[in-house]
């Protein structure tokens, strides 16, 4: 008899979203499905708002990654305002970086230690009441604290830079609206013997000396869990650097050779477009050039890693040099090493943050700088998830009057659809009796893209809607589709 297996929901992750694996008579999968179920209109929600407004409304997106957009919506503003990113004042573009050096540090510290790391330290198929956080804080206490005073500190870089810890002001169309203090930025260099910059950058290196460890005691598991190759895309310094705030649009293949590179992101439109399906309320990208069914890429810590030459950081650079080793250089399409690279940029952002923190632009200077006005801008960042797009036109009332987001979530949409594949394909069929642990693999491998579903849940035009209705034998009754 068919069956049809539904995790609902989908947890350690931030949004709403179910699984749904399709099995046949013979307990074979014939279909995996990541739907995401929550529907948040921002496209719409910004249209007849004056631009200025922009910057702090879509940040309400979500309050774990709200600096991504308040950041991306500013860089497309400034475009408005006449101001390509790098005619920003110095002031402006380091009090910005700052900000979101300590959002990206925050943000991998959460996911890493408070999300993933349960089913590593603990067992993915360890008891669910115990793998958790709360299971970590048991068993890993001085971990636990570490990684609490680690998110506190990125926090509080963003409480000095944006002026609240969650939804703050301080980026605005053209620049910024304050400087930090000698004081301030004092209290982060040296502060306390738990909450200084240096201590961050070694705890930083522990982290990630805790994967690398796992990862030598379960190397099959880290280096063959949804491995499976794939174009990986990202923002790159002109000269190939990583760098998350600003740069070109480079896009390797699974051999690392290039496919797109050194393109503007103002001509994102030229190269990208976007597919809805009607099962999920999160669209699928593309490279236009490569067509829907070819043109899929991933985004995020792996994608930087594996598009960008180098990290213009000491210590993540030296730790890049082994990650790339370790491939040969080939680009890594493993998806557990997105946690290797995720902790990798954990420690870059902890160095970057100590530079800018010692670089006298960031506590006087001028703070904002306008030119001539125009009637469309696009902003890009490299968010936690990955490459972050907002697309505003404004007409000459000062009105939005369109808005296409591309959240690094949705670019990773089709990568994660294709992980839970792997998992249902390689642990599920062919059983009569799914165990949790198994079950918990599917949510791993999507919790390994740390995706934000919040973000992620827009569309423009029309939403399907697909309602099945099946019997207590699971045999499909009615389907009513609205598309």
């Amino acid at each position: 008899m068919a069956r049809k297996i539904t995790i609902d929901p989908v947890t350690r992750v931030e949004g709403h979203g179910k699984v749904t694996i399709q099995l046949d008579d013979q307990d074979r999968v014939i279909q995996t499905r990541l739907h995401i179920v929550e529907f948040r209109g921002f496209e719409r929600f910004v249209q007849g708002r004056p631009y200025w407004e922009a910057p702090v409304l879509v940040q309400r997106l979500c309050g774990i990654c709200p600096v991504s957009h308040h950041l991306c919506a500013s860089k497309a503003m400034d475009v408005i305002v006449g101001v390509d990113s790098d005619q920003l004042t110095p002031t402006a573009d380091k009090v910005r970086r700052l900000m979101h050096y300590g959002q990206v540090f925050q943000s991998h510290v959460l996911h890493f230690f408070y999300l993933a790391s349960p089913d590593l330290l603990l067992g993915v198929d360890s008891d669910p009441v115990k793998r958790n956080i709360f299971g970590v804080m048991n068993t890993f206490p001085e971990l636990a604290k570490r990684a609490v005073l680690m998110r506190k500190f990125g926090q509080e870089v963003i409480r000095l830079t944006a002026g609240k810890k969650i939804h703050g002001t301080g980026s605005i169309p053209g620049g910024v609206n304050k400087h930090l203090t000698v004081l301030e930025g004092n209290e982060l260099l040296h502060g306390t013997s738990e909450f200084n910059v240096d201590l961050m950058i070694e705890w930083a290196q522990e982290g990630l000396d805790l994967f690398k460890s796992y990862h030598q005691k379960n190397r099959d598991f880290i280096d063959h869990f949804a491995d499976f190759p794939s174009h990986y895309m990202s923002m790159v310094r002109k000269d190939g650097a990583l760098d998350l705030y600003h740069g070109v649009l480079r896009m390797v293949d699974s051999n690392g050779d290039k496919l797109i590179d050194q393109v503007n992101y103002q001509d994102y439109a030229d190269y990208f477009s976007e597919e809805v399906r009607s099962w999920t309320y999160m669209k699928f990208p593309f490279l236009k050039s490569k067509g829907k069914e070819h043109g899929w890429y991933r985004v995020g810590p792996l994608a930087r890693l594996n598009t960008c030459d180098f990290i213009p950081t000491p210590i993540a650079q030296k730790e890049f040099e082994q990650y790339q080793a370790y491939t040969q250089g080939k680009p890594h399409g493993m998806s557990m090493h997105m946690h290797w690279a995720r902790l990798i940029e954990v420690v870059h952002a902890a160095e970057c943050m100590k530079e800018l923190l010692s670089d006298p632009d960031l506590y006087e200077g001028e703070l904002v700088r306008t030119g001539l006005r125009r009637a469309e801008g696009v902003g890009v960042i490299e968010a936690p998830r990955g490459t972050l797009f907002h697309h505003y036109q404004v007409n000459e009332q000062d009105l939005i009057t369109m808005c296409n987001l591309i959240v690094s979530t949705t670019s990773n949409n089709e990568a994660m659809n294709r992980a839970v594949g792997w998992v249902a394909d390689t642990q599920v069929s062919g059983r009569r009796e799914i165990p949790e642990g198994v079950l918990n693999q599917v949510e791993v491998a999507i919790r390994a893209y740390d995706p934000c579903l919040s973000c992620a849940t827009h569309a423009i035009g029309q939403m399907p809607l697909e309602i099945s209705l099946y019997n207590s034998s699971h045999e499909l009754l009615d389907r009513v589709v609205k598309n």
